[in-house]
């Protein structure tokens, strides 16, 4: 017999199903003057899942290892908060982007190895496709640009290398979407294939301006539009979890790409708002707006979220490796035990000794966008240390984020202040470096976690039925400030730093050119 949730939502569940590991948390639901609000985290649950390289560039998932460990954490967090299934009003998804799942309708079992949005072995295939002319007409339907970066590629690999995967997609019987589609048709027992509106525009395959999958890429791609899911709202009931699984029949009312759904957690609801998160990759979004304007050269224009059918859009700049940097020197070069243990051993110098880090190891992302690009180490010397290796990977991922805001500003966008998240946010001298590149303030909020935040945000409102634009934007405890960095750098200094980093991008991308692979 189907349990009925209780009438006066307690609390939201939301998925953050990241690059690295997956979590759910339970947020209470608070009354407010403006309405109901999302209030403190009762619970989180956080598993790790295995990270799969099978050759250099090439990054894999194995996408049900993500669904048993994401459902795993579900349990164990409505659990610890002391709640039944039935006091969870509504659940919110976000999820890693562009990361490609295929698999049986029939079953529910992927096909192959999800490919993650790290990998680049299409990136011969794209640029074939843009020796043959195809990039601006990609561009004008996706605000994209022809990158192994994004999902259509993806799939389309999946298919031509599973044996008999291109006849039985024919026939109907398989699947694909990004992470979000698959939880979602996990949670629904295979009765709901969607996806919304911010994760379809990361797919290459969707027209952002309609909203809507284009025919036209599906062919480009060679990718059968049958497989893929329904677009709908970021904000609003799409169904509801299967009853076995969590012991209700929960509604999933929000859904949004983890960096829409950060943007949305931010409150950076106005144009011109900006925030950057700070997890294994740094992305930053600008708000754009109702329009889906053409971005600056070098940055994407995405769909921010889609509310009662309505738009909004962003400016996007995407650093590939951002706190995975931090992770390789602690698993790779083994620096230290715990990522955290980065910030001492970079402040134990006063600054990097001439060493530059350029973390490009998964190619360089906007706004450079050159896949075969790899990392370096430049200016070693008999007297550098671990300290100024591990000081001189900070200032690459600040001075990475720099170049994307420096690309907003010459599309003419000033970004007079940069809201920050994600867990590298926490680390304060990454934080000030950052100020002192930008040469203005970084605001960090006390809830870092803004990715998870904004979904549950969503969440509420998709149940709650507040108009685009509602004061329920505001109704989060994300908006209160931990700290504001000023940038303490002079503008000499910031300018040599800069110049130096820019001589190290080049350097990175001539050793790269496929001329001299």
């Amino acid at each position: 017999m189907t349990q009925v949730l209780s009438s006066a939502p307690r609390a939201i569940l939301a998925f953050d199903c990241g690059t690295t590991s997956v979590r759910a948390i339970v947020s209470a639901v608070e009354s407010t003057a403006a309405g109901s609000a999302i209030g403190a985290s009762l619970a989180v649950r956080q598993q790790e899942f295995a990270q799969h390289f099978p050759q250099p560039g090439w990054v894999e998932h194995d996408a049900s290892e993500i669904w048993t460990a994401l459902l795993a954490c579900a349990r164990g967090a409505i659990a610890d908060a002391g709640l039944a299934a039935r006091d969870i009003a509504a659940i919110g998804i976000t999820n890693q982007r562009e990361t490609a799942v295929v698999w049986d309708r029939a079953t529910g079992k992927p096909i192959a190895n999800a490919i993650v949005w790290q990998d680049r072995r299409t990136a011969d295939a794209l640029a074939a496709l843009r020796d043959a002319g195809h990039e601006p007409r990609v561009r004008e339907l996706t605000g994209l640009r022809l990158d192994p970066y994004f999902s259509a590629s993806k799939f389309a690999w999946i298919l031509d290398q599973t044996a008999g995967a291109r006849d039985r997609a024919a026939r109907g019987e398989l699947a694909c979407g990004t992470i979000d589609a698959w939880v979602i048709w996990n949670l629904t027992a295979g009765r709901v294939h969607a996806t919304d509106a911010s994760n379809a525009s990361r797919t290459m395959l969707a027209d952002i301006a309609r909203c809507a999958w284009s025919d036209e890429l599906c062919a480009l791609f060679r990718v059968p539009r049958a497989m893929l899911p329904e677009i709908v709202d970021s904000a609003g009931v799409i169904g509801a979890s299967d009853e076995a699984l969590l012991g209700a029949a929960i509604p999933i009312a929000g859904i949004a790409g983890d960096q829409q759904a950060a943007l949305y957690g931010q409150r950076c609801m106005r144009a011109g708002d900006a925030k950057c998160t700070f997890g294994t990759g740094c992305f930053l979004l600008a708000n754009a707006g109702d329009v889906a304007v053409p971005a600056p050269d070098g940055l994407l224009t995405t769909v921010a979220w889609r509310i009662a059918g309505r738009m909004s859009y962003a400016l996007e700049g995407s650093v590939f490796v951002g706190g995975s940097a931090v992770q390789w020197l602690r698993d790779g070069l083994r620096f230290f035990d715990k990522a955290p243990e980065v910030n001492a051993l970079a402040a134990s110098v006063p600054d990097s000794g001439g060493v530059v880090v350029v973390p490009a190891f998964a190619g360089l992302g906007a706004p450079w966008w050159d896949p075969h690009a790899r990392g370096a180490v430049l200016g070693l010397t008999r007297g550098s240390t671990k300290a100024h290796f591990a000081r001189a990977t900070l200032e690459g991922i600040a001075q990475q984020v720099a170049d994307l805001v420096e690309a907003i500003e010459q599309g003419g966008v000033r970004i007079a202040s940069l809201r920050v998240d994600g867990g590298a946010a926490a680390s304060d001298l990454l934080m000030q470096m950052q100020a002192d590149l930008l040469g203005r303030a970084v605001v960090r909020p006390k809830v870092l976690e803004t990715t998870a935040m904004g979904a549950a945000m969503l969440a509420l409102r998709g149940i709650s039925g507040a108009g685009h634009g509602s004061a329920d934007d505001a109704g989060s405890v994300a908006g209160a400030i931990d700290r504001e960095f000023s940038p303490a750098l002079s503008a000499s200094a910031r300018e040599t730093s800069r110049t130096r980093w820019k001589r190290a991008i080049a350097t990175v991308r001539e050793f790269g050119s496929p001329s001299d692979s």
